[in-house]
């Protein structure tokens, strides 16, 4: 079916837009009008799926905080429309819409239609919550520039212990969208090795952020940091060196020993399927896979036998807070 998007400023927008949220969120899930109806409307874009014949079957709405992350949202397909792929093609045609603007999409998912978001390479990010008596869930998008790229031909892209394929990267703005997109998605480990703590991939306020949830998660969450080298730390504060110092239980730092075999290449592990692998210490190149356990595990006792022969940083110990 050939669908066709028109998108509105509220003010511009035609009589259909409010009348299909009025049947699907009012009328058919009980959402209180006073809900339904916000100031959100006035400064989001909101678009329209129309069929051949102009018949109008579906709407959303995108906006954005401060121009970096995208929120969709108010997503309804009229009930007589449905099951036909008209939510996927509207989801994909606002993510290919925001690839270019955001570098983060966000959307609160209802708990039935997870599945559906995470086909267009979205993933849970949030404990459940009751919005309007209805259970939800955040969802994010990390790197919707990549998720854009492989809508055609793949389902459930970036996700975590769902999508098989290699990611490939030669860019430092490539590595990092993937780097992100796996370390957001681990739920209890998270095994990073490499030369240094390079302050332009690590030291981050997203990447610190999603260090961080996943330290807070639970009382199993585990960070290691294994390098090689702490001088730079030293001389220059750190984000995730200041987070591990105020979870010193969940996160640990700890040098080399050179005496050791140690690997020529660095790498993230998140979980038991998530890594992200760089052929070189000083350039952006290698590859990331969301589904590869075979790897991870080989990986994984690769840097256990590291660490324990491995040391902590006492001139990190000893900086102040």
């Amino acid at each position: 079916m050939n669908i066709r998007f028109r998108k509105y400023s509220w003010q511009l927008a035609p009589a259909s837009v409010q009348e299909i949220r009025q049947k699907v969120f009012i009328d058919e899930q009980k959402v209180p009008p006073e809900l339904e109806w916000d100031e959100t409307d006035e400064i989001a874009d909101h678009y329209l799926a129309v069929l051949p014949d102009n018949t109008p079957a579906g709407v959303a709405r995108l906006f954005s905080t401060l121009e970096e992350t995208g929120h969709i949202g108010r997503m309804a397909i009229l009930p007589q429309y449905r099951g036909q792929g008209i939510g996927e093609v509207l989801l994909r045609h606002l993510i290919a819409e925001s690839a270019g603007r955001f570098s983060e999409l966000r959307l609160s998912a209802q708990e039935h239609a997870i599945p559906f978001y995470q086909r267009s390479g979205f993933h849970v990010c949030s404990d459940v919550y009751d919005d309007a008596g209805i259970p939800h869930f955040d969802m994010r998008c990390l790197a919707p520039y990549l998720a854009v790229e492989k809508l055609s031909d793949r389902n459930q892209p970036l996700i975590l212990g769902c999508d098989g394929d290699s990611w490939l990267f030669d860019t430092e703005a490539r590595l990092l969208g993937l780097m992100d997109s796996v370390v957001g998605q681990a739920g209890q480990r998270l095994w990073l090795y490499d030369r240094l703590l390079e302050h332009d991939l690590y030291d981050r306020h997203r990447f610190r952020d999603l260090i961080s949830a996943l330290a807070r998660r639970h009382r199993l969450s585990e960070v290691r940091l294994l390098i090689h080298d702490d001088k730079p730390l030293v001389k220059r504060r750190h984000t995730l060196v200041e987070l591990m110092r105020r979870l010193p239980s969940r996160m640990e730092l700890r040098l080399v020993n050179e005496d050791y075999p140690v690997a020529d290449q660095p790498f993230i592990l998140a979980d038991r399927e998530g890594v992200v692998y760089r052929h070189d210490f000083y350039k952006p190149e290698g590859f990331a896979k969301f589904s590869d356990g075979g790897r991870v595990k080989l990986l994984s006792e690769n840097f256990q036998r590291m660490w324990d022969a491995a040391r902590p940083s006492l001139e990190l110990r000893e900086l102040p807070l």
